[in-house]
């Protein structure tokens, strides 16, 4: 059957060998020109050797963030993040796994040094501190930023029982 086509496409006028190849084309599963992939960029990593560690830990949660000196973040990671539910994610255990957890994805990075910031009063707090020592992040400052109330709210009054 195609070689029919062919036959006839020689015999016909110009106009005729367009519509013929252009049917041929469909029947074969072609369409004229195919889409031209984009070309994707490199990604440029760059090389951080210090920057920052801003830990935040609260009776509910334990948050890690790491940064740049700027404090562009580099990568984050929480106890929810890393899988811990309920109670379990204010432990300091889930505070070791949560640094780890961080520390894996600033690699690329070459983060070396870090200036550690710390907030709020959970029990992942120090847990979370050793836990960048011990992932290779060597810590040159220890810094806690928890918010203070300079005699804020009023006190709510006392029960009488």
């Amino acid at each position: 059957m195609a070689e029919e086509q062919i036959v006839k496409t020689e015999a016909a006028g110009p106009e005729e060998k367009k519509t013929a190849e252009k049917t041929e084309e469909k029947a074969a599963g072609k369409t004229g020109t195919a889409p031209k992939a984009k070309a994707k960029k490199k990604k440029v990593v760059r090389h951080v050797p210090s920057g920052q560690a801003y830990i935040q830990a609260t009776y509910n949660n334990t948050i890690v963030t790491l940064a740049d000196p700027n404090g562009n973040v580099l990568s984050w990671a929480s106890a929810g993040l890393c899988g811990f539910k309920g109670a379990k994610k204010s432990t300091p255990y889930a505070a070791g796994i949560v640094v780890k957890n961080a520390a894996d994805k600033v690699v690329d990075y070459g983060l070396q040094e870090v200036n550690v910031f710390v907030r709020g009063v959970g029990s992942g707090r120090e847990a979370a501190v050793r836990a960048l020592n011990a992932n290779g992040l060597n810590v040159l400052s220890i810094k806690d930023v928890t918010p203070i109330p300079h005699n804020g709210c009023r006190a709510p009054k006392p029960r009488r029982v």
